[in-house]
């Protein structure tokens, strides 16, 4: 009896210390990633650059607005968000008051498709079933089964307040200590909510820098900056896969990026051009999925210096 039901108790127990573990302690293990890379013409400073991404700020979440808050001590020369901010409609002011602190400094913003609408509750499994079957996630289309907006336009006011610089299917410019740097942005492509045509031209040559932003990194959409001749793009969406394997990595990334690329700084090749690519792996989860295991929550300080 004994040994007939040891492994199953076992395994359940294992399991169970798993989830434990993933939920209660990893996926509150905030990390900051910092990665170097070289992009900006010969004589230039270097510029330290924030990305926050994936918040999914749920009501009540007090030890990771502590951690953003905290992150306005880097002193970065500016912020870019790449959305997800919300996984809670009543969350707006939680995240205002978690990203207050770098609404100081100097930013741009793109939203995803969980700042637009509320969580869903999804089988976790089905990702793994729409990836074997080609397809990713809401399939390119707007959630059917969300019957909440999430109030976005009230987010997109306070950041716009701020002075950050909305980049949904636009262009956006900052000056920086009499720098002149231009963004390329994107609605999210995860719900077609992309219009690349409304951006295409390439990199402004009048400004110093310019930095492609998107939600989600998809293929259509890096082509296109890549083609067009973008230095460095900047993603999220992929939660870094959220549940990983030790030693092997993610197994999904929930659009149509490959897993070697589901986080960090990586490079993109199209039409015989290449640019630098770096995909957060995001600081949140949705409310109904509450778990990260091997891949920690993050923010990436990226500090841009001279191409060789």
């Amino acid at each position: 009896m004994r040994a007939r039901y040891g492994v199953p108790l076992a395994i359940t127990a294992i399991g169970a210390a798993g989830i434990a573990y993933a939920a209660g302690f990893e996926a509150r293990s905030f990390r900051l990633r910092r990665v170097t890379v070289p992009v900006l013409p010969k004589g230039m400073r270097p510029l330290r650059v924030l990305q926050v991404s994936d918040i999914h700020m749920v009501s009540g979440q007090r030890k990771k607005r502590a951690w953003l808050q905290s992150l306005a001590g880097l002193r970065p020369d500016f912020v870019v968000n790449t959305g997800d901010n919300l996984s809670d409609p009543e969350g707006v002011p939680e995240l205002l008051d978690a990203l207050g602190p770098l609404m100081e400094f100097p930013g741009v913003y793109v939203f995803g498709s969980n700042d637009y609408y509320g969580p869903t509750l999804r089988n976790p499994a089905r990702y793994l079933f729409e990836r074997a079957q080609g397809r990713h996630g809401h399939n390119g289309n707007a959630p059917v089964a969300a019957p909440v907006q999430n109030p976005w336009e009230e987010l997109r006011d306070a950041f716009d307040d701020a002075g950050w610089a909305g980049l949904g299917n636009t262009r956006g410019r900052l000056k920086i200590d009499g720098l002149d740097l231009a963004f390329t942005g994107l609605d999210d492509p995860h719900i077609k909510r992309d219009r690349y045509e409304e951006v295409a031209g390439g990199p402004d040559e009048s400004a110093d820098l310019s930095v492609a932003v998107v939600h989600a990194p998809y293929l259509r959409a890096l082509d296109a900056f890549t083609t067009d001749g973008y230095p460095l793009i900047l993603a999220g969406h992929t939660h870094g896969g959220q549940l990983c394997i030790p030693f092997y990595g993610a197994l999904v990334t929930n659009c149509d990026l490959d897993t070697d690329r589901v986080k960090g700084l990586s490079t993109h090749t199209a039409d015989a051009r290449t640019s630098y690519l770096h995909v957060s792996a995001g600081c949140g989860t949705s409310r109904y999925t509450p778990v990260r295991f091997a891949c920690p929550p993050e923010a990436t300080l990226l500090t841009l210096v001279e191409r060789p």
